[in-house]
């Protein structure tokens, strides 16, 4: 169960008596309603009562405990502790210690009226080697934290896999030998059906893309693998194999009601400027884009295009396995970050993508481009060219160079101009109608970014990592008034 914590031992956490009194007082809604605003709010600009905030996170990047209650050692395990493999060789070992902590983060998400949460589950938690017998101490955890997520009033999203493989399994060869999707199809029914009288929402993976793409071609993430174009083809598509699996083996091991979907950062194109033949160019963009992840899922099927250029090194695939891979899900999560724009051309794809040049803008993260209109033109595409009913956005977010300031608080007014541009366009799809019924903002902490260690801050609440105090920053202020308004403010 959840264990209440006292406020005393609350404040001393996050150092004030509330999780959000901190902040100035020009960051109170008595203040911010006084500042110059429109008399009448448009009601056009409203989300839906009935949409979900929420945040999110991810295993390794927040638990630590990795030695703890008998979880085993995962990839990313041994990548960060590979001299020379992340920035000044940080780890994942602590983290956040959301594995002892998540009593006050989830009064952090309570104090900030969030009505969602998602968060990951480690494979190798329940699974120390990947497959075998379960640990009963690694769901014991997961089992607690819903009990918290509920009492507080918060609804669970589960993912199944945030990247961190058992590194049992990589060393059977991962996601390269087809064996490795049927144990995580097995995994991912078993973890859903012990949870799934409490959590009604799973995601299978997240971002096929980055951990194939970043651990197995660049070799950036862990395993750190720089593999052929052939062996990466097959290796994706045993990743998608993985996915249908999982969706089937969910299906027939939770209750009845049970939703199951994914977490795709697919690429989102953008028409350079909204004139129809760049729109329709966007249109076919986004399914060649995405041939081997989030069209495959949808279509079972490769493209004809994708399939021609990858020629001799296409995966070998049965019909069959197309079938597993197209197994129908009840909704849609869409990563969302950055945009990539295309024009219409005369090429046979029938589309051209518009380069952004160095002087274009981009968040703390070099990669993190800022395209606002990533956040309309990804879900309406996703809804148009798919027929997709629901969609969650699972991620949205952007680092920053957060600073403590003099005065002990944090302002982000990058991040808070990012989040208000994005989600902008994303009201902008709802009000016209494109099913997208929640928000999770990356991400509720400062965590483990992965290769970049803990140099770069995607959080909404500071974490001081040599103390774990935790810091609400002038952008979970804005959170907070916009879900409490339900529009961008």
């Amino acid at each position: 169960m959840f264990h209440k914590i006292s406020r005393r031992n609350f404040a001393r956490l996050i150092g004030g008596s509330s999780a959000l009194a901190w902040l100035p007082a020009a960051f109170h809604a008595s203040e911010l309603d006084a500042q110059a605003m429109p008399a009448t709010p448009l009601a056009s600009r409203t989300f839906p009562e009935s949409f979900l905030w929420g945040s999110a996170t991810a295993s390794y990047q927040v638990e630590g405990a990795v030695h703890e209650d008998g979880r085993g050692a995962t990839i990313w395990d041994t990548f960060s502790h590979t001299p020379g493999k992340t920035h000044n060789g940080d780890t994942g070992d602590v983290a956040d210690d959301f594995y002892h902590l998540y009593p006050h983060d989830i009064q952090l998400m309570k104090e900030m009226g969030l009505r969602s949460f998602r968060f990951s589950v480690a494979w190798s938690r329940i699974f120390p080697s990947g497959k075998g017998a379960p640990n009963a101490k690694g769901l014991d955890f997961y089992k607690r934290l819903v009990d918290g997520l509920l009492e507080a009033g918060i609804q669970p999203f589960c993912t199944l896999y945030h990247w961190d493989l058992p590194q049992a399994l990589q060393d059977k060869g991962g996601w390269e030998n087809r064996d490795t999707a049927k144990a995580f199809a097995d995994y991912a029914g078993y973890t859903a059906g012990k949870l799934s009288d409490k959590v009604t929402q799973f995601m299978t993976m997240n971002e096929m893309r980055s951990f194939v793409e970043l651990g197995y071609k660049t070799g950036v993430h862990a395993p750190g693998l720089r593999l052929d174009a052939k062996r990466v083809a097959q290796l994706n598509h045993y990743v998608a194999l993985a996915h249908g699996m999982a969706v089937q083996s969910i299906r027939a091991q939770t209750k009845p009601g049970t939703k199951v979907g994914i977490a795709d950062n697919v690429e989102v194109t953008v028409p350079v400027y909204e004139a129809k033949e760049h729109i329709e160019a966007a249109r076919k963009a986004i399914r060649e884009q995405n041939a081997s992840y989030l069209t495959v899922l949808e279509e079972g099927k490769y493209t004809d295009l994708y399939l021609k250029r990858l020629g001799a090194d296409a995966p070998k695939f049965t019909a069959e396995e197309m079938e597993i891979i197209r197994s129908p899900m009840d909704f849609v999560g869409l990563n969302v970050y950055t945009a990539t724009y295309v024009r219409a051309s005369d090429s046979e794809q029938g589309y051209e993508v518009v380069r952004a040049p160095e002087s274009f803008p981009h968040m703390a993260s070099p990669w993190l481009t800022v395209g606002p209109e990533a956040l309309y033109w990804g879900p309406k595409l996703v809804s148009e060219v798919w027929g997709v009913k629901t969609m969650y956005i699972t991620e949205n977010g952007a680092s920053s160079d957060d600073v403590i300031a003099a005065d002990g608080h944090v302002y982000d007014t990058d991040r808070t101009m990012y989040l208000r541009n994005y989600l902008t366009q994303l009201q902008r799809a709802v009000s016209e109608g494109v099913p997208v019924r929640g928000y999770f903002l990356w991400s509720l902490l400062d965590n483990y970014e992965w290769a970049d260690g803990y140099e770069k801050r995607f959080g909404i609440v500071y974490v001081d990592f040599a103390t774990e105090k935790r810091t609400p920053k002038l952008s979970a202020a804005f959170y907070k008034q916009l879900i409490r308004e339900r529009r961008v403010c």
